[in-house]
């Protein structure tokens, strides 16, 4: 049985969320939390061990934009091959209340573990200090492993961004079956009305 298009934008977002929620964790736990500095006359040259922090902070940056792509298409999608006027959908208070949260959940997530990834790099790169006290930092403990976690509060604010939408698409075509059905009604009585005129 073929899966129905609300289904597969929701597996998408949801597979999107938990790869970044998990490349995050990843990349939090095979963090370091200094380097080694070694003392080179009046300057330190940090050494840090190959890890794969950063290329897992990318990841994570990618699958979190994937994620909410496929979150925008959920709220927008025409199911069924029939859009909604975005001021019918966006009537809806609680849709909309939703998909500010779930926009604003995103941005931070990917705020956090874009500042997480890029300072990593900084560290790695610029690895020589002139200060001897240097204890060759990485990225901030926890900087990952929150993002983590809001990679994937995101995932689930746009999954339920998408029930929303899919109420409101399903009452949307309701109400208009429904005025059809009483137009159709009431030509069918001015018809039987005027046959029954014409005859008499």
């Amino acid at each position: 049985m073929a899966m129905s298009a609300a289904l597969k934008i929701a597996l998408a977002v949801s597979v999107f969320g938990c790869l970044s929620f998990i490349f995050g964790c990843i990349a939090e736990n095979k963090k370091p939390d200094n380097g080694t500095p070694n003392t080179k006359g009046d300057v330190v040259v940090c050494h840090y061990p190959n890890d794969p922090s950063i290329a897992l902070g990318a990841l994570s940056i990618i699958f979190l934009v994937a994620s909410c792509v496929a979150g925008q298409v959920a709220v927008f999608f025409p199911y069924k091959a029939k859009s909604v006027p975005k001021d019918v959908l966006f009537s809806n208070i609680s849709l909309v209340v939703f998909y500010i949260v779930a926009q604003g959940v995103t941005a931070l997530a990917l705020g956090l573990t874009l500042w997480a990834t890029v300072t990593e790099g900084l560290h790695r790169h610029r690895n020589t200090h002139h200060n001897l006290e240097t204890d060759c930092p990485t990225a901030k403990t926890g900087l990952f492993g929150g993002a983590a976690f809001l990679s994937l509060d995101a995932c689930l604010f746009w999954l339920v961004c998408q029930m929303l939408t899919l109420n409101a698409h399903s009452d949307y075509l309701d109400r208009d079956e429904d005025s059809k059905g009483e137009y159709g009604e009431v030509l069918a009585a001015d018809f039987y009305t005027s046959g029954t005129r014409s005859k008499v």
